[in-house]
């Protein structure tokens, strides 16, 4: 159920004299399409979709479907620190046509692991879109661990994978070890080349991601 392979380039969110420059907005989707881009990212941390208005998070969400058009897949970022918001947005991502939805952490509210599980479960049983999670503990203050991450994948079978931005190795090594089966897409630019972890008769691969 992966999403994709190979890199997808998190967009970011042009504005003009104060509102969304849709023009730029489609010279970006085409210029990522034309160059050979596997996969575009709504809405992500690189498209600010903390500062949006909500009416602006949802034409941006719909013009990018649109534009796009199915030529590749298109993944949402609709993470919240609030459960029932999380569900929402991803709801409505999964409605106007997105292919994957990309889910951070709860961000400031510092959840434990059992509360993770809850936040992610509660999600996944909302909507029929593959998930990615996105553990990015600089940003969230809140670390995603690899026993927790796969106790999600084996319970809910559209969470396919997470983009993992800890920059911890040792981190990610376990959860190749842990979860073959889950797709592991890096978040950092340094961890992209020559990455992929073998673990007795599987490998996973670390993908080109954002």
């Amino acid at each position: 159920m992966s999403i994709f392979t190979g890199s997808a380039v998190a967009l970011i969110t042009p504005f003009h004299d104060g509102a969304v420059d849709y023009q730029a907005l489609t010279n970006l989707v085409e210029l990522q399409i034309a160059s050979g881009t596997d996969a575009i990212v709504a809405l992500g941390t690189t498209g600010e979709a903390a500062t949006l208005t909500s009416d602006e998070r949802e034409e941006v969400i719909r013009f990018i479907v649109e534009r796009v058009s199915n030529r590749i897949p298109v993944i949402v970022g609709t993470g919240s620190n609030n459960t029932e918001d999380a569900i929402q947005k991803s709801r409505f991502a999964e409605a106007v046509g997105a292919d994957g939805l990309l889910i951070v952490t709860p961000f400031y509210n510092k959840t434990t692991q059992e509360g993770l599980l809850a936040h992610y479960s509660s999600i996944a049983e909302q909507v029929r879109l593959p998930i990615i999670m996105y553990n990015v503990p600089s940003r969230t203050g809140l670390n995603l661990l690899p026993e927790t991450v796969n106790k999600l994948v084996k319970s809910c079978e559209n969470i396919v994978g997470i983009k993992e931005a800890s920059g911890n190795i040792e981190q990610i090594v376990k959860l190749a070890a842990l979860c073959p089966e889950c797709d592991i897409y890096s978040g950092n630019d340094d961890h992209l080349y020559g990455c992929q972890y073998h673990t007795g008769s599987h490998a996973s691969d670390v993908q080109s991601i954002f």
